[in-house]
């Protein structure tokens, strides 16, 4: 009977070793695989980017080839969805991510018990600026690297600007660029326009990201931090906003309510059908998918604002983290994976001839940069002449929520504007206290 009991207790223990080497020892969603290789790992990847989709899942797989021991999955959810929500949702589902995004203070605070340091690597020690750390750095580490750098504006379509004789850097005031859209949608059968603007209504983060977070950088020097801190939100230069926003309501094509980015972009401007919308160069590989032609001829227009020099918003649009939950090998490729991807001589060109991204990081070659709309904002940021992108700061969930809801039910006719900005400015205080 001991003897028996003695190897029952042998085949216990052999069945609870094969299992807990099945096992993932962190929360994370990638993997360690023991057995035929001891270095074979599974990375997952939940970015926002819809732009550059196929470019990333291709470089996922040339990365592969080059890497047999590594697994990458790509998963990406943007758009019009929310990708704050998305990632909330994918770590409610207890299939976490080993790689994911975040914008900036209030991500970092959301995601504290997930990231991992990124201090020691080498991509984080080749950011080609301190300043664009800032947003996800505390206590001296730092817990992401940026994607890239992206600006935005107005982008419009030299070719019709050119036949409605009207010129790009005449727009010094908001009363120009009224004056402009005003000549343009006189001529709008003439030039083949349904109308001179495409604003998408249905895009919160058009509206209250990108287009409140130009008026709002004054408020808060410039600083993404101290919008993260502010208790309050002054909106000093709430009338210009609406100026701006009017400008657009007025002469863009109807319903605003029911336009979505794709329709912007691909339906009506890359088809020559409107001339101007509010982008960024992440918009450029799609106008070029669709339109070489009219690729060739867009500019980008410095929107004006209370600044008394034109500047161009300039930002990172999101940074790579790493999940500190997944194994320790996972974690490593990650980070090998996004070293790679930014400080190799393949992953560098990756990065300026397939993403067509305005590089975060030193030693590239910057006259590869390819698109005119990229080029421009370079030029800008070398100047100088950049804002930062404070919506960076704002609180969690209020661009969905609060601003970007109250700013589509004034395009609506739903509230007045003060009332809109009213109860955002409500929300704010509410969210910081």
């Amino acid at each position: 009977m001991k003897k028996h009991s003695s190897l029952m207790l042998v085949f216990v223990l052999f069945f609870a070793s094969i299992l807990a080497a099945c096992g993932n020892s962190g929360s994370g969603g990638g993997t360690a695989s023991k057995g035929k290789s001891e270095d074979a790992v599974t990375v997952n990847i939940f970015q926002f980017k819809v732009e550059f989709k196929q470019q990333f899942e291709d470089t996922a797989k040339k990365y592969m080839e080059e890497h047999p021991n590594v697994k990458i999955n790509v998963e990406t959810v943007g758009g019009g969805n929310d990708y704050g929500q998305a990632l909330k949702a994918k770590i409610a589902s207890k299939n976490e991510p080993d790689i994911f995004n975040i914008g900036g203070p209030e991500d970092l605070k959301q995601h504290a018990s997930r990231l991992a340091d990124l201090s020691d690597m080498k991509a984080t020690k080749n950011v080609v600026d301190e300043s664009l750390l800032s947003p996800v750095q505390k206590d001296g580490k730092t817990y992401g690297i940026p994607m890239n750098q992206e600006g935005y504006g107005l982008i419009y379509n030299k070719d019709i600007f050119e036949k409605a004789g009207v010129k790009a850097e005449d727009i010094k005031t908001l009363d120009d660029l009224e004056e402009v859209s005003k000549k343009i949608d006189s001529q709008k059968d003439k030039l083949g326009l349904t109308a001179v603007y495409a604003l998408p209504g249905k895009e919160k983060w058009v509206l209250a990201d990108h287009g409140a977070s130009m008026f709002l950088a004054s408020d808060f020097d410039n600083d993404i931090q101290k919008a993260a801190d502010a208790k309050t939100l002054p909106f000093k230069n709430k009338d210009l906003f609406k100026q701006y926003l009017d400008i657009q309501n007025e002469y863009s094509k109807k319903p605003v309510a029911s336009l979505d980015y794709s329709q912007q972009v691909e339906e009506l401007f890359s088809t020559g059908k409107v001339a101007m919308i509010q982008q960024g160069n992440w918009a450029y590989p799609t106008i070029e998918s669709v339109n070489p032609e009219i690729a060739e001829k867009v500019g980008l227009i410095a929107v004006p604002t209370d600044s008394k020099e034109l500047t161009i918003p300039v930002g990172v649009a999101n940074n790579w983290a790493v999940n500190k939950k997944s194994d320790e090998k996972v974690q490593k490729a990650a980070k090998d994976f996004l070293d790679w991807l930014y400080t190799s001589d393949e992953g560098k060109n990756i990065v300026m001839e397939d993403f067509k991204f305005i590089p975060a990081y030193k030693d590239y070659d910057t006259s590869k940069i390819a698109d005119p709309l990229s080029k421009e904002i370079y030029k800008y940021s070398e100047e100088g002449k950049t804002t930062a992108w404070v919506f960076k700061g704002y609180p969690t969930g209020y661009t969905d929520d609060a601003l970007g809801a109250y700013l589509q039910d004034y395009l609506t006719g739903k509230l007045t504007f003060d009332e809109a900005i009213k109860k955002s400015q409500d929300a704010w205080e509410k969210a910081r206290k």
